[in-house]
């Protein structure tokens, strides 16, 4: 049985793809901050583990690493945001932004490769942003970071594949998920009028995606962006 860590694994995204491995039989590890309750609801459920530590910190990500033991397959799914204007996010705020969606996802990668390198086997897929592809207006520094993720991406990809690990990153696009629960229904519509396929994501749809490139159908595949976005970002 493969074991997958999942970071932000407690609600969104990261709940529906703790879900989506533990159906396709992987031990799941389902990372969290502050969540402590969902996350332990949900390893009631799928039979995993919830472990708390701050991705941010690199302290904190090896410890858990090491206690967590033999990991097949990471998933660097935690991440925040923030709307406004640039010159109006404060400098703490900017700073945590880039320290949990861009240094996190580094941190983890970081602290996971000795032991993937050392079986020459091991699966890491990072979660982006359509944002990271093209930007956003009012969300530059998440933006930033997403774009950072990709270029993490393809770089790692190239230098760790020789050891047979593949590096693949996902690129969400507008999501059905709390964090975009802040858009009300005339703003909802008018984000719909510009997805040609005319339909919001759901946190499955990105589940599916991971799964795909956690498998052996994608053995061949490393150091790719896939998008799921609706056709927004093409």
């Amino acid at each position: 049985m493969k074991t997958a860590l999942v970071t932000g694994g407690s609600r969104g995204i990261g709940e529906a793809v703790c879900r989506r491995l533990a159906n396709e039989g992987c031990f799941v590890l389902i990372n969290y901050l502050n969540s402590k309750e969902k996350a332990e609801q949900l390893a009631k459920e799928i039979h995993g583990t919830a472990i708390q530590f701050d991705v941010s910190d690199m302290d904190s990500v090896s410890k858990a690493v090491s206690d967590a033991g033999k990991i097949d397959l990471l998933i660097n799914n935690a991440g925040i945001s923030e709307i406004d204007l640039f010159t109006h996010i404060p400098q703490e705020k900017a700073n945590r932004i880039m320290s949990i969606n861009l240094i996190g996802t580094m941190n983890c990668s970081r602290a996971v490769l000795p032991s993937m390198i050392s079986r020459k086997s091991g699966c890491i897929i990072n979660i982006s942003s359509m944002w990271g592809q093209c930007g956003a207006s009012c969300e530059v520094d998440y933006s930033a970071s997403k774009a950072g993720i990709i270029g993490f991406t393809k770089a790692l990809a190239k230098e760790v594949a020789p050891s047979g690990i593949r590096v693949n990153c996902v690129s969400p696009g507008f999501i059905m998920t709390e964090m975009n629960s802040r858009f009300s229904q005339e703003e909802l519509e008018e984000i719909r009028s510009e997805i040609p396929l005319g339909i919001f994501g759901r946190p499955e749809h990105v589940a599916d995606s991971v799964a795909f490139l956690a498998s052996e159908q994608s053995e061949y595949i490393t150091g790719q962006v896939i998008a799921v976005n609706g056709g927004m970002v093409i």
